[in-house]
């Protein structure tokens, strides 16, 4: 069964399953969720916690050892397993399926680890612990469902959540949320009567979100300038390297080429060709609309020229470059500004 992180609490109030799948790119949402998991397990008698990380040196063997082992203080087990990978191999899957078979009730078995493809969650392992446990699926948040998270964070640390509060913090933290979460704690402490003012909040919080490339990318799609900016200059303080970037950009030059081929020719895109799923297919939908053959002829000609500076070590601030190629996907006209 698969729970989001947002109602994962109203599930555990619930009653405790005895598997839980915590995986995703989502350091707090994750260990949130741990949290909450190890709370409502210790008020149920599950007293002591034994935590394994199966890496690859790993005997699974241990695993079952741990399911199997009688304290003298305690009848119940609960299991923390960091699976790094999200595969478990042959024999991790063996056992796994056997502790499924088993069904312990005084077993507690929490896996978790980064975030893990369909190939997993198709896999007889993960549909045998998802049938009879909960999947919690953490991913980083953006826009209405982040602030919403952040209201939801300051009202339960007794702040009052103005429109105007969350969405500075939503700028300022995006795609960071363990950096919002201590921002809100900071707040706390310096405001306990829990109402600070926007002036007081842009003078305590520091900019701490954190992008990479595919966002960048999903923002040109959508023609955000500005947004595009700010992320080109985290990317750089972050030390992305410019080539990584370039070459983001030069695979999603290719696919709007094929996918504008194709609408002029007046085929029906093959959107499983191009491997863009539907929750994405709108934003390249959005830049054809906006992007014409010329444009994309502009484009690829500035992408060349980038192309062969880099490769000579000739650019001496290769993000203004890349600030320039960006804003030819939105588009803005840049035929005045040389790339030299």
């Amino acid at each position: 069964m698969q729970v989001y992180p947002n109602r994962f609490n109203a599930s555990l109030n619930k009653g405790l399953q005895p598997f839980y799948l915590i995986f995703g790119d989502e350091p707090q949402q994750k260990l949130t969720a741990i949290h909450q998991v190890r709370k409502v397990a210790l008020a149920n008698g599950f007293d002591e916690r034994q935590t394994l990380v199966a890496d690859a040196q790993f005997d699974w063997q241990k695993l079952l050892e741990a399911t199997q082992t009688l304290s003298l203080f305690s009848s119940k087990q609960y299991i923390e397993l960091e699976l790094p990978t999200g595969k478990p191999g042959t024999q991790g899957s063996k056992i796994l399926i056997e502790l499924c078979a088993q069904n312990n009730p005084d077993i507690l078995l929490v896996i978790h680890g980064a975030k893990i493809a369909k190939d997993v969650q198709n896999s007889k392992w993960f549909k045998s612990l998802d049938k009879l446990g909960v999947y919690v699926p953490c991913y980083p948040l953006e826009g209405n469902a982040l602030q919403q998270w952040l209201m939801e964070q300051m009202r339960t640390q007794g702040l009052q959540a103005s429109g105007d509060v969350t969405q500075l913090l939503a700028e300022y933290c995006e795609g960071n949320l363990l950096a919002a979460s201590q921002e809100i704690e900071k707040l706390c402490l310096l405001y306990p009567k829990g109402n600070p003012t926007l002036e007081q909040v842009e003078q305590a919080v520091v900019d701490q979100s954190r992008y990479n490339v595919f966002q960048l990318i999903d923002v040109l799609l959508t023609g955000d300038s500005q947004k595009a900016v700010k992320m080109l200059y985290r990317l750089e303080s972050e030390g992305i390297e410019p080539n990584i970037i370039m070459w983001a950009l030069t695979r999603e030059w290719q696919t709007l080429r094929a996918l504008q081929a194709s609408k002029q020719a007046g085929q029906a895109i093959n959107w499983n060709q191009h491997r863009i799923w539907k929750n994405r297919q709108g934003l390249y939908l959005s830049a054809l609309q906006r992007l014409t053959p010329s444009h994309l002829q502009q484009l690829q000609y500035k992408l060349n020229i980038m192309d062969n500076a880099l490769k000579q070590s000739q650019v001496q601030r290769p993000y203004v470059e890349l600030c320039h190629l960006c804003l030819l996907f939105v588009p803005v006209s840049l035929e005045n500004y040389a790339l030299n």
